[in-house]
Formats: C-alpha cells, structure tokens, sequence
C-alpha cells in the first residue's frame, strides 16, 4: 500500500490549476498572500491550532494558549515584512471543558491583540470533539515583499535568535525527555510562548536586495527546502554555525536533530548578499543574527556540513501535519 500524500504533497495538489487575478501579487506557497487593492498591498494568512495535534490542554493556562494562537499568525506577517492589522476567530469547543475556558482564552487572544496593534473584528464558535482555534489574519506592507523566491547564488543563509529550544519544551512536557530547574523552565516557554520577530521582519523589508525569508515552524531543514524550491537553488548549511542554545546543550549535547527538524521556533530564516554580517544584521534587527550557511547553484538540494552524527531522514524533511502529532 502507497503511503498517503504528506501535508505539502496535498497542499500542491490542492492548489493544482488555481487561476489568480493580477490583484494578486503573492498567491498559494507563500506564509502570507499579498494583494493589491487600491495601491495597498494587503496580506492574508489562516493558521490553526488543534488539541492533541498541536496543543494539549495541561500543558497551558487558557491565557498563554490564546497568546500562542494568535503569536503563530503574526509570526506568518513578520515573515513577509508586513504589519499585521485585523483578525477574524473560528473558535471550536468540546464538551466538558473547564469553567469559562472560553472567556480565559479570549483575554490571552485580547491581550496579544493588544500588543501587536491587531483589532479582532469577528469570528465565529462552533461545537467540535477537539478544541480548535483557527485564525484569518490581515496585514499590509509598506516596503518589499519577503518572498519565498528571492534566494540566489551567492546569498548567506542567516537565522534570528536560537533553534530547538522550542521542540525539546514539547518533548519535555510529553514526558519524552527530562530537563529541571532554570533549564526546564527556559525551554517549556520557548514553546508555550513564542515571540513573532515583527520588528525583524519589517527591517528585512526595507533592505535592498530584498531578502527571501520563511518563518521557522516547520523545522530547518523543512522551511529552508521551501525557499529553495521556491528560488530553484540549492544551498549547504554548516552544523557547526546552527545556533543552540545552553539549555538545548545541556539537555541533548551535540545532538543537533532537534535543531534541524523540531518545528515551533517561530523565528526568522533569510537568505541575503553575505556583504551583510552577522552582527551588522543584529543590530539592524534588534535580535541576535547568525549566518549558517551558503545558497548555491541553480538546481535543487541541501546539503549539511559538519554534523557530529547522520539525523534520521525525517531531520531533513521537518515537521508534517499530517503524519505527526503531539
């Protein structure tokens, strides 16, 4: 028996003979669609997040669980270069759930709202066997586009802030792993609690060349494959560049699997002219910057330099929605 198509195999298929019109600047295959509308370029992205495929309900407050849905979203805005404006909320609910879930989450929603500048202008609550909260964001750019197809030869590969923290806080609070004390801490909110890199993201936009950038939910390895397939080239990334941080060494060493493959960082990955170092990106950006590999010719691949031992090949895939869950 053939194994069923994987998320990205069913989305192409999907999108498969889709006609846009030329109000459409950025359609399907992008972390937002760009459309133009009375020389306003508007972005709109829908993400979700489904109980026991994303989420387990034990692990968050209410509160911290509608921070991360809307924070996933705004992570899409951020990897376009864009200022997120309005959102519209389907929220699905099951039975038993405690005493005014609903209410607790909809204050983690505001409160993030709130901060990002977002108003939530509709929505809609329905009954489902899982808790769902799928989000329809809006935005606008003001500079250049972060698209997937930017990348060329010659380009650094640049990451914001530190890989795998967040994947080892999920494996942490499924019991696959142990942690304690300070480093326990960290690395449960690198997960429950990701931070969307706006203010990286609109800087990025204003520089020329425009960068091609992806936010990292899906693992390293599997969002920089998108960029290159989008840019059709192909890059090497060296190991020893990844950055980890303390509590990721003290839990699994030199073991970059996690870092690779793990999902949920929500950072930034970019590929820009390497005139721009590391730290010159830092201080334009206002987060730490580390450039960790090279894109290369035309053509398709991605090789990885200097591991300490072989990943599983599912490290080099990334996270799928539809083969894995929590």
């Amino acid at each position: 028996m053939s194994e069923p198509p994987g998320e990205f195999q069913l989305i192409r298929a999907l999108c498969r003979g889709l006609r846009n019109s030329r109000a459409t600047l950025v359609g399907p295959g992008d972390d937002c669609a760009v459309l133009a509308v009375d020389g306003v370029k508007l972005l709109a992205t829908v993400d979700s997040l489904v109980e026991d495929v994303h989420f387990k309900l034990d692990w968050f407050t209410p509160e911290k669980l509608g921070v991360r849905a809307l924070t996933v979203n705004l992570s899409d805005v951020a990897a376009m270069g864009g200022d997120p404006t309005a959102c519209v909320i389907d929220l699905a609910l099951r039975d038993n759930l405690p005493e005014r879930f609903a209410e607790r989450l909809y204050r983690g929603l505001k409160s993030a709202a709130r901060e990002a500048k977002v108003d939530i202008v509709g929505g809609n609550v329905t009954r489902a066997g899982q808790v769902m909260i799928s989000i329809s964001l809006l935005g606008r750019i003001r500079a250049g586009i972060l698209e997937r197809d930017n990348a060329r030869p010659g380009y650094g590969i640049f990451v914001t802030g530190t890989l795998g923290d967040a994947a080892l806080g999920w494996r942490i609070l499924d019991g696959r792993l142990r942690a304690a004390g300070r480093t326990r801490r960290f690395l449960v909110q690198r997960y429950i609690s990701p931070s969307a890199r706006l203010s990286a993201g609109r800087a990025l936009a204003e520089l020329i060349p425009t960068p091609a950038a992806i936010d990292l939910s899906d693992g390293l390895a599997g969002d920089l494959r998108h960029i290159l397939e989008a840019s059709r080239v192909s890059a090497e990334v060296d190991a020893g560049l990844i950055p980890v941080s303390t509590a990721y060494r003290a839990v699994v060493g030199d073991d970059l699997e996690l870092a690779l493959s793990g999902g949920d960082d929500y950072e930034l990955l970019f590929c820009m002219p390497e005139r721009y170092s590391g730290d010159e990106l830092s201080r334009r950006l206002g987060v730490r910057v580390t450039r960790i590999g090279r894109v290369m010719k035309r053509g398709s691949g991605l090789k990885i330099a200097n591991l300490a031992k072989p990943p599983y090949a599912g490290a080099l895939r990334g996270w799928d929605h539809l083969r894995q869950s929590s």
